[in-house]
């Protein structure tokens, strides 16, 4: 399985995540959609998930519950 890593300010330190490229691609889309910056979205994301959360199980799990969210066409 191939990950991303890509390096974000969180809280004023620098973190790195790693996911597959298809999450990259739902969360730049997300945030766009928001009109958010990556790190905002990603920023709003860490403040919500558990303490013992890890931040990119947290970020897959914000990116299913988007799709979900989505009325299916057709």
């Amino acid at each position: 399985m191939t990950f991303v890593k890509r390096s974000l300010s969180l809280k004023g330190h620098r973190t790195s995540l790693a996911l597959e490229p298809d999450f990259w691609a739902e969360l730049d889309r997300i945030a766009a959609d928001r009109s958010l910056s990556l790190a905002a979205l990603i920023g709003m994301i860490d403040a919500g998930r558990a303490p013992d959360q890890p931040l990119s199980s947290a970020a897959r799990v914000f990116v299913l519950r988007a799709l979900r969210a989505v009325p299916e066409q057709g």
